[in-house]
């Protein structure tokens, strides 16, 4: 059974990362983007505040996902064995994550750093002297975008079947739930520790140690029945101090890159991260688990909009730039209404080609259960 308040936090998660994409392709906090154009520093406001959290929120959903999406193919498959049912799950992980997210980068990913090197002459003005495929490779790289989510998901999921292999008897699993709601604040220490490991020097978005730790929090803690239901009572719990830490963190780190290595293992910013995961989880089961149209719509939607959004709104922006003089601050309702009208366009256009739309957007057909099964 799926968990409506899960879909509907990970689409309105989403639907925050396009925000924030639109926002800080024009930040004035120092943080690299894809092109070269002045925005509105008080805009800024927004990035400090969703950078934190956002990423490690979906980290967190998407490993409570795996704990409903493995105890339903075990139940679909009851004569099945553990090794059987991992890998139809990692076959359907690799369909829906890894094949999209490698296919993107270099069938439209490019895109980005060819963009990138309109404004930042990275070739060091000896482009024209480097083979054509090269230098697509490079851009390739450069414009990985959005698909390290799915990367980073894909290798957290590896992670956990491999310590569901080692404990073989969900010893772990049960161990964590002996814990009550009021252990949830202490794992900041180990969220924060986290942050501190594994973490790649060059492509710094694979924080490999604090996704793959919320990853198995979400999996392991945030599943646990004791545990959520105490989640939702006292949601307002993990708000306030959320909101406390929020605002503190953007006072403190204001002008500042936000996305720094350094600054992202500090205290404060893991906090601000755990706790406003913690509430945002919370208060969505409290208050959106439910089902809309909208909702409805945005389910199957909203990872093909997350893997898309990116090179459209750089190409929307550097056809509009490389043309027309906009105005300080004029790019952000362009993009927001390009992301409106051309998201869905692509998606109805991409869902309805059958090849394209497995590798491109990880859309695979159902399997129709034959009667009797």
């Amino acid at each position: 059974m799926r968990k409506a308040y899960i879909d509907n936090l990970r689409s309105g998660i989403i639907l925050l990362v396009i925000l924030y994409h639109i926002i800080y392709l024009f930040n004035s906090a120092g943080v690299i983007t894809n092109v070269v154009i002045s925005g509105i520093p008080q805009m800024d406001a927004v990035l400090y505040i969703l950078y934190p959290w956002f990423m490690i929120c979906l980290f967190a959903l998407a490993g409570m996902s795996a704990k409903y999406a493995l105890e339903r193919l075990a139940g679909e498959n009851t004569d099945a064995d553990r090794k059987t049912v991992h890998r139809s799950y990692i076959r359907s992980r690799a369909s829906k994550l890894l094949v999209p997210a490698v296919v993107g980068i270099f069938l439209y990913g490019w895109s980005a750093g060819y963009v990138t090197c309109q404004y930042t002459d990275f070739f060091g003005g000896q482009g024209d002297q480097i083979p054509f495929f090269v230098r697509y490779l490079i851009f390739a790289l450069c414009g990985i975008g959005p698909a390290w989510f799915a990367i980073q998901l894909f290798l957290a999921t590896l992670v956990l079947l491999l310590l569901r292999r080692i404990d073989k008897q969900d010893r772990l699993y049960a161990l964590c739930g002996k814990a009550g709601p009021a252990v949830l604040p202490l794992l900041t220490l180990l969220v924060w520790g986290s942050a501190q490991i594994l973490n790649l020097p060059v492509v710094e978005v694979f924080r490999n140690g604090i996704y793959i730790c919320t990853f198995l929090l979400g999996y392991y803690v945030l599943t646990q029945e004791r545990i959520l239901q105490g989640m939702v009572k006292w949601w307002y719990m993990f708000a306030i101090p959320a909101v406390l830490l929020g605002m503190a963190y953007v006072i403190v780190f204001w002008g500042q890159n936000y996305a720094a290595a350094e600054n992202l293992k500090g205290l404060l910013v893991n906090a601000y991260a755990w706790f406003m995961t913690l509430a945002v989880i919370a208060a969505g089961h409290r208050f959106l688990d439910r089902e809309t149209a909208f909702t409805r719509y945005m389910r199957p939607r909203s990872f093909a909009f997350y893997l898309l959004h990116y090179f459209v709104l750089v190409l929307v922006t550097y056809g509009i730039d490389s043309r027309f003089t906009v105005p300080t601050g004029g790019f952000y309702p362009i993009l927001i209404a390009a992301a409106v009208i051309l998201l869905p366009l692509l998606y109805e256009i991409l869902s309805r080609i059958p090849v394209v739309r497995r590798l491109v957007l990880g859309i695979t057909p159902r399997v129709k259960k034959q009667p009797g099964k």
